[in-house]
């Protein structure tokens, strides 16, 4: 005598389809990163695919962290911008939060005091969210004068000890400079240095999702 299973063909594969999907909706999905940043992180002169969080996600990929790396970049943002709508443009479902801000301010000359209670307050309100944060900086050459930008290039290291976050200090190191990684304004990464950018970054990010994680 067959069994039920052998004269219900069909409900047989109903039934392994549905493993199957339970199975698939069962997988967890992967953890999203957010860069809440400036022209940079927009990727201005860039498509997408070329802009620094798309080489982000892509640069973590190949150290095995599967990762949604969402862009949150405006041109233009300032920390107190940044401040204003990190609210809204840091979704619920972000588990990491890249703090890319400060830019702005050092080519208007924000004074640093300023500048540091902002990027205090976007770092006070992720970790009231529960999300974790990688503080990145920017570092402001001499030449803008030696007490300013020694002030302003304390900012970074100072915020990430208080707030105990992962710090990367200079957003655009081994970037700025080289004609090779920049676009014609002197100023904004290429594709080839988003990629220089997103590589270096990654042992950082890599870092806070898997303690995240744990």
């Amino acid at each position: 005598m067959s069994s039920p299973a052998h004269r219900f063909p069909n409900r047989r594969r109903f039934l392994l389809g549905l493993g199957l999907l339970t199975q698939v909706a069962a997988a967890p999905k992967p953890p999203v990163v957010t860069v809440l940043g400036d022209s940079i992180t927009a990727g201005l002169g860039l498509s997408a695919r070329d802009a620094m969080p798309a080489q982000l996600q892509a640069a973590l990929a190949r150290r095995g962290v599967s990762v949604v790396v969402r862009a949150a970049g405006v041109s233009g943002d300032t920390s107190g911008g940044g401040l204003a709508r990190v609210g809204f443009s840091v979704a619920g479902d972000t588990k990491v939060c890249v703090v890319a801000l400060g830019g702005n301010d050092l080519l208007q000359g924000v004074d640093p005091a300023q500048t540091k209670a902002n990027l205090r307050g976007v770092l006070q309100r992720l970790k009231a969210r529960g999300v974790s944060a990688v503080l990145v900086g920017v570092a402001a050459p001499s030449a803008i004068g030696a007490a300013y930008a020694r002030e302003f290039n304390a900012i970074f290291p100072s915020l990430a000890r208080e707030f105990n976050v992962p710090l990367y200090a200079n957003i655009l190191a081994g970037v700025r400079g080289d004609r090779a990684l920049m676009q014609s304004d002197g100023i904004h990464p290429n594709a080839s240095g988003a990629k220089r950018i997103g590589e270096a970054l990654a042992p950082v990010v890599a870092r806070a999702v898997r303690a995240r994680a744990t």
